[in-house]
């Protein structure tokens, strides 16, 4: 099977494109930006495509990242997958920009738990962690860096993406064991492409996952109810990973 994998969820724009079982990617490329995702993106497709031999026609199954992270960067990425497997008459699955950023640290062995946090400003952080197997142990979600705490329990913690340091932070205060595996602001293409591949379309749609809280007030001054966030779909995790892996 042939993945071709996009990335316009956070503040990088990438594709890259691999087949089932290799090692390497065919081809690949990453840009980091905060905005222009949608002028950069099918340039950076077509470059990335032009070194396929075969082109779109050989592609499988396209993989996109569906969040959490940028409103307007998430639409962007999934209109041009959904389009591109259209086309090719490939299956498209979605990706967690959080599983992507916690799955390489899941394949190595850490006796603890292992959180992805991306910033989501205001001092709150979107978070997901997940066991040793890479199975999860806190969904995702938007909360406080003293909320992810709470919720985390005593550690030890190894944590990876842009909100780490806010988490490390707050373990540190409240004592409980933490690392920081890095602090990389969009996940690695690649790793997308993997848990693009051992993914289930049927689990795994390609549907927005927003974690944020409505912002609109209901009359009587009572938050309105939250429409579908897409956090009750299963988008690929790093369990997938590991299961491909083993």
């Amino acid at each position: 099977m042939r993945i071709l994998a996009i990335d316009t969820a956070l503040p990088a724009v990438s594709a890259c494109v691999l087949d089932q079982d290799a090692e390497d990617p065919i081809a690949v490329e990453s840009i980091e930006m905060e905005r222009g995702h949608a002028e950069a993106l099918l340039p950076l497709i077509r470059r990335v495509m032009s070194k396929v031999e075969g082109g779109f026609a050989s592609l499988d199954r396209v993989a996109v990242t569906v969040g959490p992270g940028s409103f307007t960067g998430i639409r962007i990425g999934l209109a041009a997958g959904q389009a591109i497997a259209l086309a090719c008459k490939a299956e498209i699955v979605g990706v967690s920009t959080l599983a992507a950023l916690a799955a390489p640290l899941i394949l190595d062995p850490f006796d603890g738990v292992v959180a992805a946090a991306i910033d989501a400003r205001h001092g709150k952080v979107y978070i997901a962690a997940f066991g040793p197997d890479g199975r999860p142990v806190l969904t995702p979600r938007r909360v406080s860096a003293h909320e992810a705490l709470r919720a985390l329990g005593t550690g030890p913690l190894l944590l990876i993406g842009s909100g780490a340091p806010l988490l490390a932070k707050e373990a540190r205060a409240r004592g409980v064991p933490v690392k920081i595996a890095s602090e990389q602001s969009a996940p690695d293409i690649a790793v997308v492409a993997r848990l693009g591949l051992a993914a289930q379309p049927e689990s795994a749609p390609a549907r927005p996952l927003y974690l944020k809280e409505p912002d609109v007030t209901a009359p009587g001054g009572r938050p309105e109810a939250p429409k579908s966030t897409g956090a009750e779909h299963d988008a690929a995790g790093p369990h997938t990973a590991a299961t491909a892996q083993a």
